[in-house]
């Protein structure tokens, strides 16, 4: 069935290229029966990359010449921008495999054999300034600007896998009020392969995991993660964790760990509908070993060798442009300090949004309203601790004046929950922080 395809595809296609059939090197050679070039050109004719067939003119199990297959390849070439990333790493196989017989076709193939290897590079510069009154830290008022920069690379290494490497650099500063002014500098990489394994999409090496909404996790780790499933998606990972446990105030951690412990975790994510996804993970993390500072009690000191975390949540759309987050997580140690006050375990995090902000879309914003109790206990390094181990509300907006830029600012107002050991405050400090930041993409 796959020759005759192939075979319908060649006796239809139009030679609308410049040169003669003569010009190929020896065009009348056949392409083997069992060669992966048939399979590769169905695939891309069921897609819709190449088409005109269905003529009947070929039937049966006729094989087609190597110069018949290069037209079809040269289509292909032609329409590639209709194709995904898989489908174009197939094309590219084919163009090397017929570039002598396209290039007879005079169809510019120049260092088409390198585009296997392609390397497509991406980015992003952001500039932040916050101000924040802080009573955890002397009842004053600091200020503190930020630029990061995050670059990444994707190189193919075959159509089914493909190579990553991401480096990002904060270099951060704050004067005056109760920190100390000083300046930060702080680096990471991640280097991993991503491909097609045991019927799944499978990534291996360094990298950021992002379980459910980011209330737990956010941060890299260094093992295995396999992703199954279309409506119903699992994932589950393995491997070492190469952070610690964050603390509030600060981008130190209150919990060091003397060696990476061992972490996994296992999600699952339905979409119940075309507008809501549901999320629920569960995340180990083992051999812990932590340390932090002298003399400190509470978290630091207590901690467990294990810790397991729960996560689940889900997102909504209410209407064309009003979109509902909300999830929760919760961690089974039930710590308490030195003096008495037990540990808070328990996270959560939801956000209203209006509209919605797209990088691509010139003047597009979106407006957002969200409210948060993330303490120390319940997360490793969640993506909603700007302030870390708060409570309280939050109220910004995102605009897009210019292609591949975005402009944020929000205030938000709330108490911590920790100290910057992780030890629950009894005092409810108030904080109030106001960022803006404008980011660009390339």
């Amino acid at each position: 069935m796959k020759k005759q395809l192939v075979a319908s595809l060649a006796a239809s296609m139009v030679i609308g290229v410049a040169g003669t059939a003569f010009a190929a090197t020896n065009p009348f050679v056949d392409v083997p029966a069992k060669s992966w070039a048939y399979d590769a050109v169905t695939k891309l004719a069921q897609a819709g990359i190449v088409d005109g067939y269905g003529d009947g003119k070929f039937q049966g199990d006729k094989v087609i010449t190597r110069y018949e297959m290069a037209q079809i390849v040269a289509r292909a070439m032609a329409r590639s921008d209709k194709a995904d990333a898989s489908q174009k790493a197939m094309i590219d196989k084919l163009a090397v495999e017929f570039a002598s017989e396209l290039e007879g076709l005079n169809v510019r193939v120049t260092n088409v054999e390198s585009r296997i290897d392609n390397v497509k590079w991406g980015g992003e510069f952001r500039e932040r300034y916050d101000h924040a009154y802080q009573d955890s830290v002397g009842t004053s008022n600091t200020s503190g600007s930020h630029s990061y920069v995050d670059m990444w690379a994707t190189a193919q290494i075959n159509p089914d896998w493909v190579g990553k490497a991401e480096y990002e650099t904060t270099e951060a500063g704050t004067n005056g009020g109760g920190n100390s002014a000083g300046h930060q500098s702080i680096s990471d990489t991640r280097v991993y392969a991503e491909g097609t394994l045991f019927g799944g999409k499978a990534t291996i090496g360094k990298f950021d995991p992002f379980v459910g909404y980011g209330l737990v996790i956010d941060d890299s780790m260094t093992g295995a993660q396999f992703q199954f499933g279309n409506e119903l998606k699992a994932r589950v990972a393995y491997g070492k964790y190469t952070g610690g446990i964050d603390n509030n105030n600060s981008d130190s951690a209150a919990v060091t760990f003397a060696n990476a412990p061992t972490y996994g975790y296992g999600e699952l994510d339905f979409a119940t509908s075309k507008v809501t996804n549901i999320k629920v993970a569960y995340h180990e993390l083992d051999n812990l070993n932590s340390s932090g500072a002298a003399g400190a009690t509470g978290i630091v000191a207590n901690l467990p060798n294990s810790i397991h975390y729960t996560e689940a949540g889900f997102d909504t759309k209410l209407g064309k442009d009003l979109a509902l987050m909300a999830t929760y997580s919760k961690a089974n140690a039930d710590l308490t300090a030195a003096d008495g006050t037990v540990q808070d375990n328990k996270g959560y995090f939801t956000q209203l949004t209006y509209k919605a902000a797209d990088t691509k879309v010139v003047g597009s914003y979106d407006l957002f309203v969200n409210y948060r109790k993330v303490p120390v206990l319940s997360q490793l390094d969640s993506t909603w601790d700007y302030v870390r181990g708060m409570k309280g509300t939050e109220v910004g907006f995102e605009y897009v004046p210019a292609l591949n830029t975005k402009v944020t600012a929000f205030y938000l107002a709330g108490k911590d929950i920790n100290d910057a050991n992780g030890n629950t405050l009894t005092t409810d400090p108030n904080d109030k922080v106001y960022r803006t930041q404008v980011e660009f993409f390339f």
